[in-house]
């Protein structure tokens, strides 16, 4: 290794995830569009997550803002895409999700569906799943937003059952309902509107809308690198391929393409970082942050030593790997937090991280329960900390 390679110790490793995370104070944003931009996408598999990701980097304003974002402005989208996950990206990004992400996704699953079509014996075919999907389009055109039982109400072929893996132990009757809407939404033919009740809800509705623009899979892969590189950087290889979920092929391309420049860690090990990206991030002014479960901050790497004691893994992960919620101090993950059933916001933090921390986490809990209001969040993972903290 070459010891002309900068040094990027774990402190500027913190401070640069307080300032390009806007967590922060004073780096906090002023639109959910950017807020997600600066993490390149914000996680939404909890509808919760998306709210209170964006909330811990806006300078102002509640839930109402995000939902204007998301269905009246349409300026923040839910995707498929990364690691076949759902995400919150940018409408300017999209595309770039779309070509680099989505649109291998709806590819997948349009052959996994034909072949279960096939083998159900009830001649189903690609045929006639177009006609499935040409109806459904058509109902939300003539519905307006629907839920997926409302869209199978107005659709007979969306009622169509099917047998997956006939003649095996584990052979299931299921609908195509969920299938079709699913292989709709990552084409881009239809995305997730306004749900039924409030914020935290995850039954959607659906509107019918146009596919992404086209772009060249390579130039929007080397797009969301280029990107991840400068919200999550120092990163390596393995962290890109983690959190995007591409083949290393992919990765590798994607990475020359952008041309990233190379750093020393305190661990002994090398880094990227966007091209030029090397100068000396200054310390933020101090800061806690309460953030949900699987938000982007403790996701973005496949190794997350550098802002997590491994020692914490156990309380603060599910059996799947799946993040809870957090408690953060100057770019570290101190502890955990959850909220119970009267709405009060509770936590627990794990290990020394000293009395500021706890002052400044004493006065954070408030305010977002306060923000909340009379919401009530629970995660969709539950982890052992947060189940304790609301026993």
């Amino acid at each position: 290794m070459s010891p002309r390679l900068r040094l990027v110790t774990t402190a500027e490793r913190r401070h640069r995830l307080g300032r390009r995370h806007l967590l922060a104070p004073s780096a906090r944003t002023t639109t959910p569009g950017l807020a997600a931009d600066a993490v390149v996408a914000l996680h939404a598999t909890d509808a919760a997550t998306v709210y209170l990701s964006a909330r811990a980097r806006l300078r102002e304003g509640g839930p109402a803002e995000i939902e204007r974002a998301l269905y009246e402005e349409v300026g923040l989208v839910r995707m498929l895409s990364m690691r076949n996950t759902l995400f919150a990206v940018s409408i300017e990004l999209a595309p770039y999700v779309d070509a680099s992400c989505a649109r291998g996704i709806a590819a997948k699953e349009r052959r996994t569906l034909l072949k279960h079509l096939e083998q159900d014996g009830q001649g189903l075919d690609a045929d006639w799943l177009a006609r499935a999907e040409t109806a459904a389009l058509d109902a939300l055109d003539a519905h307006g937003p629907s839920t997926g039982s409302q869209l199978s109400a107005a659709v007979p072929a969306l009622r169509q059952k099917i047998t997956i893996a006939r003649g095996k132990k584990y052979e299931t009757e299921t609908g195509v309902a969920t299938r079709v809407i699913r292989l709709l939404a990552a084409d881009g033919r239809i995305r997730r509107d306004r749900p039924r009740g409030s914020w935290t809800s995850s039954q959607y509705r659906w509107v019918h809308t146009r596919p992404w623009p086209h772009l060249p899979a390579a130039e929007a892969r080397a797009e969301i690198a280029r990107r991840w590189l400068h919200a999550y950087g120092p990163a390596t290889e393995a962290d890109l391929k983690w959190w995007t979920g591409w083949t290393l092929t992919d990765v590798r391309e994607a990475l020359t393409a952008v041309g990233p420049e190379q750093v020393r860690l305190e661990d002994g090990t090398t880094a990227l970082v966007g091209p030029g990206d090397t100068a000396p991030e200054p310390a933020p002014e101090p800061w806690a942050a309460l953030l949900p479960a699987l938000d982007p901050s403790a996701m973005g790497w496949a190794d997350r030593t550098f802002h997590l004691d491994p020692a914490h893994r156990a309380a603060l992960f599910d059996y799947s790997g799946n993040i809870g919620p957090t408690v953060w101090w100057n770019g570290e993950i101190v502890g955990g937090w959850a909220q119970r059933a009267d709405g009060e916001i509770v936590w627990r933090l794990l290990g020394s991280p000293g009395g500021d921390a706890e002052k400044a986490v004493t006065a954070e809990a408030p305010r977002l329960a306060d923000w909340v209001g009379g919401a009530r969040v629970t995660p969709r993972f539950r982890t052992p900390l947060e189940r304790e903290l609301t026993a």
